[in-house]
């Protein structure tokens, strides 16, 4: 993905609380949080839990990588198995992955950094292995249009029941959430629709494994929605952890927490619990002023001057992108 200036003065702004504070939750672990320490892996953008390796989660590199997805073990941290995709072309820019019936896992190569130059995306679609091994299997392409017009994204969900493939395109003042075909078609071109209004600017999205919650993320904030038969209806902020550059986001299996994670070398995973759940801000706000995230910033030693000035910036450009309610109607 582009960085954005605004998105690096915040990560410049908060370089020194996070280096000294804990790089993740703790390790080994799992669904609590973890650091991938493969160093391949240098641009996590998405982030999706297995379905039938329980604390594993699939990850992926942004631009400039092959093929691959990777099986990284929450317990560890490292890598299990790199899956490389054959039957497809070569990825420009992969920012999304998704686990959807049936275990089959989405890819989106829907990135776009010219904001709207391509005239088409791409998604695959591949089994997900039953044995995690270095180990080449041929995916689905599936060639994606926008109904209104190129745009670039970086969230792509599939529902948990129906199958239907979902792309959220990221604009600073919001974007939309856009609805596939009910089946994709790898002989023609797939038309995505916007449905609905999505008031932020989205870097990721998760459904819950029931399929009755969407969570969109963004660099300092994030919103989570009632699905309502895709007719999505705000329901509250989540409490998205300070992190460099942040994401991705999945839903642990169980559905009790959602894991943030951030671009970079040994870039951490943090947990939170969902909205309602134990240990949730009764707040509501978007961002924790902590950025807690499962380990408390007092451990790490963060200077209060450190910490204040990233708060301070996060609150003054993130309202740019984290909208107020009344702000968009839905």
């Amino acid at each position: 993905m582009r960085r954005r200036p605004l998105a690096l003065l915040a990560g410049l702004l908060l370089t020194g609380a996070l280096a000294s504070a804990p790089a993740s939750a703790a390790d080994g672990a799992g669904d609590q949080g973890f650091t991938i320490k493969d160093p391949r892996i240098t641009e996590s953008s998405g982030l999706a839990a297995s379905h039938l390796h329980p604390g594993v989660y699939w990850t992926h590199n942004d631009s400039g990588d092959g093929p691959y997805i990777y099986a990284v073990d929450s317990a560890t941290g490292k890598t299990v198995a790199r899956i490389t995709l054959s039957g497809v072309g070569t990825p420009r820019d992969v920012e999304a992955i998704s686990i959807g019936p049936g275990n089959q896992i989405y890819v989106g190569d829907i990135g776009d950094n010219l904001d709207g130059s391509w005239p088409y995306v791409w998604i695959y679609q591949l089994p997900e292995p039953k044995k995690l091994v270095d180990q080449t299997i041929r995916a689905k392409q599936y060639v994606v249009k926008y109904a209104n017009g190129a745009r670039n994204a970086e969230s792509l969900v599939v529902h948990p029941t129906t199958g239907r493939v979902y792309i959220i395109d990221k604009k600073e003042d919001g974007g939309h959430l856009y609805e596939g075909p009910a089946t994709l078609s790898a002989s023609g071109t797939n038309v995505f629709r916007p449905v609905a209004a999505v008031d932020l600017w989205a870097t990721d999205a998760a459904f819950s494994p029931d399929g009755g919650q969407l969570a969109v993320r963004g660099y300092f904030g994030g919103i989570y929605y009632d699905w309502n038969g895709g007719r999505i209806k705000r329901a509250g902020r989540l409490d998205v952890p300070l992190q460099k550059q942040g994401e991705s986001i999945s839903y642990s299996p169980d559905g009790t927490k959602l894991l943030y994670g951030s671009e970079g070398v040994d870039s951490p995973v943090q947990a939170q619990a969902v909205p309602g759940g134990s240990g949730t801000s009764s707040s509501g706000n978007g961002t924790s002023a902590s950025g807690d995230g499962g380990g408390g910033p007092a451990s790490g030693g963060v200077g209060v001057g450190a910490l204040a000035v990233g708060v301070v910036a996060l609150a003054f450009f993130g309202v740019r992108w984290l909208r107020r309610p009344s702000a968009r109607g839905h």
